[in-house]
């Protein structure tokens, strides 16, 4: 991966992953890029997301090794996975702290939150039947502005992208 086209970003990336103890391939390097933007911009991406972008930078990455790379990325604290319910899981480069999420019903919006209070974990069980607890997953619903707007306002439809997105509701 060491070539005069090496990009002081992929640099970056072939170090974390091999200070975490990963060989530091090109595919790898390109997934993590892609989850380091995507985190700048605040955007938790599905992995068809994941893929397109992989593509734009490496056109030969097959899904098969994207999904292998937020595999590895994950299990070496890398990237998050998150899956809110009736949404498909989104990944995340944003760890090594103790943050939550909101989602919109409506669209499936995903935005990062801080931990609500406290240190890690923000939140404590009644009982940890013995667990040495490590963190808490807390998800938020809600609707977003947009969709709220949109709501308002009559004769409004969320874009097709959105509303491919919408959780199932549950039965009740």
């Amino acid at each position: 991966m060491h070539d005069h086209t090496t990009t002081p970003g992929a640099q970056a990336a072939e170090h974390r992953l091999r200070a975490r103890g990963l060989r530091a391939t090109r595919p790898r390097a390109v997934v993590l890029g892609v989850l380091d933007g995507a985190a700048a911009a605040g955007e938790h991406l599905a992995v068809a997301q994941v893929v397109d972008r992989a593509r734009a930078v490496l056109a030969t990455v097959s899904t098969q090794a994207v999904y292998d790379c937020l595999d590895a990325l994950t299990r070496a604290g890398l990237a998050r996975r998150i899956e809110p319910a009736g949404h498909p899981a989104r990944f995340e480069a944003r760890v090594g702290d103790n943050h939550h999420h909101l989602v919109c019903r409506e669209c499936g919006r995903t935005v990062d939150v801080d931990c609500t209070v406290g240190p890690s974990p923000c939140l404590s069980p009644s009982d940890t039947a013995g667990f040495a607890v490590e963190e808490a997953e807390v998800v938020f619903w809600g609707r977003c502005p947009q969709c709220r707007d949109a709501q308002a306002a009559p004769g409004t439809r969320r874009p097709a992208a959105q509303q491919r997105e919408r959780p199932r509701e549950e039965a009740r």
